[in-house]
């Protein structure tokens, strides 16, 4: 059902074209389409009615739809594993592939004659590159350098190689870099939002490559972006359109930036000596503002002109507030309606017990969801194996237990009926 937010917010919000839309959650465009056309027929409007959960918008959408059988294809050949076949193994040849695809598929393969025509076709194709057109504004590319900046302890000397974070602007080819210590989540998600800051707005797309911190499920037609990156996503409002896997060219501008940061980086802070994260990025940041004032060799103007003229004046204007970094993770509800977070546990309604949520973990609180709503929130505890327990989450038997300890507890005779049950169990004893 999130990809179906998605595709709802991508398209009402962002007004997207259904490819767009596509390519940003990686889902099929008829797919795309199909929701579309049944939020249309369902009679709802966007934004969703409060109150509208996803089980409501489930059964609005597909409540009455038939599933119906897919419909049964021929298994194309993997011609780009023939080809690597082809060309890494001189003894092969393209009968012996074509029997064993045909072994491998029997009853359901094609002819040799076919199989030799489509590869012939598939060959002919493969080297053949669009020239790729970016609107001003549009896309922000964003990849990790391979090559790595040295960080010194001034104590003990111990070297710690710390990553460069690039971002370039498809338009202009503007560009940013900092260093961070790990390629983690935190460090990506806190560049991504120091690189908005930088260009002083969003853009329409990003576009990063299938790194974990990006995508949690890789997949050719459905990966799961991350999130915690689509939670800053939405922040920022902004959509996520990942590189296919193994498709660099997807994502050209930010190889190009990235080979370019590596030479004019990298390369010449190489005999310069650093001890602390922050004299790094700030040698780093007089580096980059120097080769976004470079010129170009062989068209006029800079980086830094090109997008003063085409994409500040395109770039959406920031949120009011900061996006505020959360962690999600799964967990499932312990038999005391408690879910155990980084060694404290929180409570949620007690129905929910041994059922999968989720938790969204912020610097100061603990929300916990369940399909899509919150079903709990906590302020975050600070002592370790703290128990943080709301008195509604308990069942009712709990919560009348507790009383009733609570009152006796609270309970004390009175001098007079302390005396009776002295002499009272004076007269047992004798």
């Amino acid at each position: 059902m999130r990809k179906i937010h998605d595709v709802l917010r991508l398209h009402f919000d962002l007004k997207l074209a259904q490819r767009q839309i596509a390519r940003s959650i990686r889902i099929s465009q008829s797919t795309v389409n199909e929701y579309l056309t049944r939020f249309q027929q369902s009679g709802l409007a966007w934004p969703l009615p409060e109150g509208c959960g996803d089980d409501e918008l489930e059964a609005k959408l597909f409540g009455e739809q038939k599933a119906e059988p897919a419909s049964e294809r021929r298994p194309l050949p993997d011609f780009a594993l023939v080809h690597q076949e082809l060309t890494t193994n001189r003894d092969t040849c393209l009968q012996l592939l074509w029997e064993e695809y045909r072994d491998a598929h029997p009853g359901d393969h094609y002819s040799y004659s076919t199989f030799w025509r489509r590869y012939e076709e598939w060959r002919g194709q493969r080297d053949l590159v669009m020239r790729q057109h970016h609107r001003a504004g549009e896309k922000l590319f964003v990849d990790w350098a391979g090559a790595k900046i040295p960080l010194y302890d001034r104590e003990t000397g111990e070297v710690q190689m710390t990553s460069l974070f690039v971002a370039v602007l498809g338009a202009s080819s503007y560009t940013f870099a900092e260093a961070t210590l790990t390629q983690e989540l935190e460090p990506w998600i806190g560049a991504h939002v120091r690189a908005f800051e930088f260009l002083g707005g969003v853009p329409e797309l990003i576009v990063p490559d299938n790194a974990r911190t990006a995508v949690t499920k890789a997949s050719r037609y459905e990966p799961d972006l991350n999130p915690t990156y689509q939670e800053m996503a939405e922040h920022y409002g902004v959509g996520v359109v990942p590189a296919r896997v193994r498709k660099p060219r997807d994502k050209a501008k930010v190889e190009v930036g990235v080979q370019v940061a590596q030479r004019w980086i990298v390369a010449a802070l190489r005999h310069r000596r650093f001890f602390s994260l922050a004299d790094l990025n700030a040698a780093i940041a007089e580096l980059f503002e120097k080769l976004n004032q470079r010129a170009f060799r062989k068209r006029e103007g800079c980086r830094r002109s090109l997008f003063d003229e085409i994409d500040l004046p395109a770039l959406r204007p920031l949120p009011a507030e900061r996006y505020d970094m959360s962690v999600w993770s799964k967990a499932v509800v312990n038999i005391d309606y408690h879910v155990q977070v980084q060694d404290c546990f929180y409570s949620v309604p007690h129905t929910l017990a041994r059922k999968a949520v989720e938790v969204r973990l912020t610097p100061a609180t603990v929300e916990i969801f369940h399909c899509g709503a919150r079903v709990a929130s906590h302020v975050r505890a600070r002592k370790p194996y703290t128990a943080v327990t709301e008195n509604e989450h308990r069942p009712r038997a709990h919560q009348a237990h507790l009383d009733c300890r609570a009152w006796s507890m609270d309970w004390k005779p009175s001098s007079g009926t302390k005396r009776r049950a002295i002499s009272l169990s004076k007269t047992s004893w004798r």
